[in-house]
C-alpha cells in the first residue's frame, strides 16, 4: 500500500474515525483505524469497537492500493501534529511508514485479519438538516443519566411517525423532550429506538455541520439493533440499548396555575452568580413576584447571595427551588431571547420552554421538565 494525501484532509479523517476508540480495548485490533486505499484514488479508514463503528472516504493519491491496520490514537496525534504538507503513507514489511517533510514516523502493522467486519452501509429512512439535528440532540441529551445505576436511562428515546421525530431523555431529576420534523423515505415510518446518549451527541456534533443528516432506522440500519448516520462522505452506526424505556411523559403537567417569562440570558447569568455560594448538592431559590424574580443562595453563618431579575408573571406568586446546574442546563439549552416557566405549585415539576418575544407565543417543540428540591423554608 502506497499513497500521498493532505496532511488537514487525514488529521481531520483520523480525528474523526478514532473519536470514540477505547483507550483499554478489550481486544489489541480494537484500538486500530483500518486504512484502505483504492486504485479509484480515494482513502477510506475505518474504525470498529462492537458498539459503535465510524467511516470516512477521503481523496488520496494512490499510487499502490492496499489495506493496513494502525494504532488510531497514535496516528491522528501525529497527523495532528506533522508540518502542512503533503504526507506520504506506505507499508514496509510489518511497519508502516509515515513520511511528511523531513518528519518520519515508522508505524507497528496491526494484524488486519484480526479485525472484525463493519456493519454494512445502512440505507437512509430519512434525512434532516444538519443544524437541527445537531442543536436538538444537544437540548435533549442533557437529561440523559450518566451513571450506571440505570443502563436505559443513559439513552435517547427516538421515536419515528412519519415526518415527526421526537427525542425523550430524563435521569428522574429532569426530562427533555424535543419534536421536529424530518424527510422520511416512507410516509408511513414508524420506528422506536433507544440511543446511547453520548455517542448520540457525539455523532451529531461530527456530522450537524453538514447540510443534511441521512438516518437508518430498523432494517435499513443492518438489523433492528443498529441506528446508522451518514452525512457527506462521513459514515456511523452506534449499537441500540435494550429495555423498554419508562413512560416518562406522564410528568408532564397537566395544568397550569402560574407563568413566568424573563430574559433567558439575564436569568442565566444571575443563577450563575449566585449560584457561586451555593455549597455541593444545595439549590437556588426562586421567589416569583409580580414584576420579578428573586434568586437567593446559602443559609444561616454561610455565604450568602441574591439577585433580582425583572420578569413578568401571570398567576400566583410562588417560592420554589432548583439544582443550579440543572436549571442552567435547561436554561442553555432555549436557544430562545425568553424563558418561560410554568409552574402547578412548589412540589411539582416546573416545565421550561421558550420564546422569542417577552409578549409572544411560547415554543413548545422543547420542554425541559424539572423536578425541584425541598429546602427548609
Amino acid at each position: 500500500m502506497k499513497f500521498r494525501v493532505e496532511r488537514d484532509v487525514l488529521a481531520d479523517a483520523v480525528t474523526w474515525v478514532a473519536r470514540g476508540l477505547s483507550p483499554r480495548p478489550p481486544v489489541p485490533v480494537l484500538a486500530g483505524v483500518l486504512l484502505e486505499a483504492h486504485d479509484d484514488g480515494t482513502l477510506t479508514l475505518s474504525a470498529f469497537d462492537y458498539e459503535v463503528s465510524a467511516r470516512v472516504t477521503v481523496a488520496a493519491e494512490v499510487s499502490e492500493a492496499g489495506t493496513a491496520l494502525v494504532l488510531g490514537r497514535l496516528l491522528a496525534d501525529i497527523s495532528r501534529n506533522l508540518p502542512d504538507r503533503p504526507i506520504d503513507i506506505a507499508t514496509e514489511g510489518n511497519k508502516v511508514q509515515v513520511t511528511c517533510g523531513s518528519s518520519r514516523f515508522s508505524l507497528l502493522l496491526m494484524p488486519s485479519d484480526d479485525y472484525p467486519t463493519l456493519p454494512t452501509s445502512p440505507e437512509a429512512s430519512g434525512t434532516i438538516a444538519g443544524d437541527v439535528f445537531t442543536q436538538a440532540v444537544g437540548q435533549v441529551s442533557i437529561a440523559a443519566d450518566r451513571g450506571d445505576t440505570l443502563p436505559i436511562l443513559t439513552g435517547v428515546r427516538v421515536e419515528v411517525e412519519g415526518d415527526k421525530v421526537t427525542l425523550l431523555a430524563t435521569d428522574r431529576y429532569r426530562l427533555a423532550m424535543r419534536e421536529l420534523n424530518w424527510s422520511p423515505s416512507a410516509s408511513d415510518a414508524s420506528h422506536v429506538a433507544l440511543v446511547p446518549a453520548r455517542n448520540l451527541s457525539d455523532t451529531a456534533k461530527s456530522l450537524g455541520a453538514s447540510g443534511k443528516v441521512e438516518i437508518a432506522l430498523g432494517a435499513s440500519a443492518g438489523g433492528e439493533g443498529l441506528i446508522g448516520f451518514e452525512a457527506g462522505q462521513r459514515r456511523a452506526t452506534t449499537r441500540l440499548l435494550d429495555g423498554e424505556y419508562p413512560k416518562v411523559t406522564s410528568i408532564f403537567p397537566t395544568s397550569v396555575d402560574s407563568v413566568c417569562v424573563i430574559s433567558t440570558p439575564g436569568l442565566i447569568e444571575a443563577v450563575k452568580r449566585v449560584a457561586l455560594v451555593a455549597e455541593r448538592n444545595t439549590p437556588v431559590r426562586l421567589r416569583f413576584t409580580d414584576g420579578q424574580v428573586i434568586i437567593e443562595a446559602g443559609t444561616g453563618d454561610d455565604a450568602q447571595a441574591s439577585e433580582a431579575v425583572e420578569a413578568t408573571l401571570t398567576g400566583p406568586e410562588l417560592e420554589i427551588a432548583f439544582n443550579p446546574q440543572f436549571l442552567l442546563d435547561g436554561l442553555g439549552a432555549l436557544g430562545t431571547a425568553y424563558a418561560r416557566l410554568s409552574f402547578t405549585q412548589p412540589s411539582r415539576p416546573a416545565v421550561i420552554s421558550g420564546q422569542d418575544e417577552a409578549d409572544g407565543e411560547a415554543d413548545e417543540s422543547y420542554r425541559y421538565v424539572l423536578m425541584p428540591v425541598r429546602f427548609a423554608s
